[in-house]
């Protein structure tokens, strides 16, 4: 009972849809109905900004690293399974959220909560992450393609999982989670097989 408990509350929290949210109370906007129309913080920057951008960024992946901590914790649940289970939970929550008919965002800032809050409470985890993060910059900083960092990130993952010896059930959650992140980005992907994918230029960066 207590796992399924754990489960559902990690389901609730990844299910927040703050990027909606913001742009409520912030602008009185509905962020679906804006740039590419994801419940993401990709799109919050593009329509509300950096400041917006930065904040639902932080909250999104602070789901990910509570579930997997703070209510891992607080319930008992401190096997590597039970945080694994969590994981998939509250990552689901933000892809398929119950307070916006199933829809929700592509994972990435939840993803990276999740395995902060991973390497937080299991060491194994550290190289996994930091290589993880570094192809994910190092793509971003060569094509200014979120979609296409996001991706090769994703599928770097499990692959960085078995290179450092990670238990099965890891690898399997990482497998897992690189298809969450293929599948969330299918327009994505058309969009960059037709060469339509938008970029980021680097500028924006500065921009206030």
């Amino acid at each position: 009972m207590i796992i399924v408990i754990g489960a559902f509350l990690s389901y609730l929290m990844g299910s927040i849809p703050t990027a909606y949210i913001f742009g409520k109370l912030s602008k009185g906007l509905d962020i679906r109905e804006h740039g590419s129309g994801n419940v993401g913080a990709t799109n919050v920057f593009r329509v509300l900004g950096k400041g917006p951008g930065a904040i639902v960024l932080i909250l999104d992946i602070l789901k990910g690293l509570l579930a997997v901590v703070l209510i891992a914790d607080v319930l008992g649940l401190t096997e590597i399974y039970h945080r694994l289970l969590l994981s998939i939970c509250v990552i689901s929550g933000h892809n398929w959220t119950i307070f916006l008919k199933f829809k929700g965002g592509k994972g990435i800032a939840t993803t990276l909560g999740v395995l902060i809050g991973l390497a937080i409470k299991i060491a194994s985890i550290w190289p996994v992450l930091a290589i993880t993060l570094i192809v994910w910059v190092v793509s971003f900083l060569i094509t200014a393609i979120v979609s296409l960092s996001s991706i090769l990130a994703a599928i770097t993952l499990p692959v960085i999982m078995a290179l450092t010896s990670q238990p099965l059930e890891i690898i399997f959650v990482g497998v897992l989670l690189c298809i969450f992140v293929v599948i969330r980005h299918r327009p994505n992907v058309k969009r960059l097989l037709r060469g339509e994918e938008p970029r980021v230029p680097l500028s924006f960066l500065g921009k206030k």
